[in-house]
């Protein structure tokens, strides 16, 4: 049995590293490349070397994501052209939601207001309506969402 075993930890070929997970690369290329660590920065341009679709896509993420934080909604007809010059379906997909309603979507990238808080106070009432469906009438609903506000 001992002869089996020691050949096979002797080996002379090297022991390849285990490839990074789908999940592990998709959080490199969406994290700031400021922030990512070297090894880490190393690793992914290994990956992005081997696979040019994900590198393509990497640039396309990474320009969006400073058209999101710099609030740049101009330059999203800029993106929208590359996006539409390489051939990605997924992104091919999102492109053409997002030209949709083109001047709503660069007006939200662009303009510093929001409507989290009035989208807040809808749901909270939809969660109550529904915590409250089939037990009361409109009265009691209403008697509830003022008093829970």
């Amino acid at each position: 049995m001992r002869a089996y075993i020691c050949p096979k930890r002797t080996s002379t070929q090297p022991v390849q590293p285990r490839p990074p997970s789908p999940r592990t690369v998709a959080g490199w290329i969406l994290r700031r490349p400021d922030n990512l660590p070297e090894t880490d920065h190393l690793q992914l341009k290994a990956v992005l070397a081997r696979c040019p679709e994900l590198d393509a896509l990497t640039g396309h993420v990474r320009f969006f994501a400073q058209i999101l934080t710099g609030r740049e909604g101009e330059r999203l007809p800029q993106w929208l052209e590359a996006v539409r010059r390489d051939d990605l379906p997924g992104l091919h997909t999102l492109a053409a939601g997002l030209e949709r309603d083109l001047d709503a979507v660069i007006a939200g990238l662009t303009l510093p207001w929001s409507s989290g808080a009035v989208e807040g106070h809808v749901n909270r009432i939809k969660m109550l309506k529904r915590q409250m469906y089939g037990r009361a009438g409109f009265d009691l609903l209403r008697k509830h969402v003022l008093l829970a506000g």
